[in-house]
């Protein structure tokens, strides 16, 4: 199946680090060859790459690796192809408007006979069971809130019952952002660690690369990122569990208020 990559921060910060250990598994280190995807948030607006191709063959990829683009929510996707052919429309993340918003989706995992009925703004483009989830999240949360965002806590709420619904079908790894949160569902595997004061310096799993991040950052930066398999070797990665649903803000997960 595939492999996600979420960063959430309380001030923009870049993913090259993260993003060049993880892209590597996109048919290098790892099977997910069915092409990866990026997206940036970046004020109200959203940054969004993705490539149909190997991560490890991407000239795209190789931008990201090299050009720092800083924000505050990130989601990443590399792709091993259970339903839906490769092809770009079926590259994660996907993207939607809601509530004049941006929202990022990105699932790994494998839904079986979900066909809920889709109807009005929200319809998959491509043939995969993560879009069609991904417009079924959206249509049940503007079915419920109507035109207005509603308060975080309920959001949060009305999601969870989501989620776990969509999990009855199989697999639901998944994360979903609209630039001030980042929800988390974890089905199988998920891992996340939080950076912050006093930084060390991090060696990628994935390849021959550090990087000390007391020399860029300052001591009020906090970053979490979540990731499917943990990225460093000298980080302690704390693992979700099964069925366990979060929210990341500011870098750090929150409880219900």
């Amino acid at each position: 199946m595939c492999q996600l990559l979420g960063m959430n921060c309380n001030v923009p910060t870049d993913i090259v680090f993260s993003f060049t250990g993880f892209a590597l598994r996109g048919g290098r280190t790892d099977t997910h060859h069915d092409g990866w995807g990026i997206a940036f948030f970046e004020g109200a607006g959203v940054r969004h790459f993705v490539d149909h191709h190997a991560a490890v063959e991407s000239p795209i990829a190789e931008l990201i690796k090299r050009y720092p683009i800083k924000s505050r929510n990130v989601i990443a996707h590399i792709r091993k192809a259970t339903q839906g052919q490769v092809a770009l429309e079926n590259c994660h993340p996907f993207v939607r408007e809601m509530w004049g918003r941006y929202w990022v989706f990105a699932h790994n995992g494998d839904l079986k006979e979900f066909n809920p009925e889709l109807h009005g703004l929200f319809q998959p483009v491509g043939t995969t069971d993560s879009e069609r989830a991904f417009c079924f999240v959206m249509q049940q949360l503007r079915a419920r809130f109507g035109d207005t965002a509603p308060p975080l806590d309920a959001l949060r709420a009305e999601l969870a019952v989501l989620v776990q619904g969509i999990a009855r079908h199989g697999t639901f790894n998944m994360m979903l952002s609209d630039g001030r949160a980042m929800f988390v569902h974890c089905s199988t595997k998920l891992h996340y660690v939080i950076r912050q004061y006093p930084f060390v310096t991090c060696c990628l799993s994935d390849e021959d690369m550090t990087v000390d991040f007391s020399q860029v950052t300052t001591p009020n930066d906090r970053v979490a990122i979540i990731v499917t398999e943990p990225l460093t070797t000298n980080e302690t990665w704390t693992s979700f569990t099964e069925g366990e649903f979060k929210v990341f803000v500011d870098g750090l997960p929150v409880e219900p208020t």
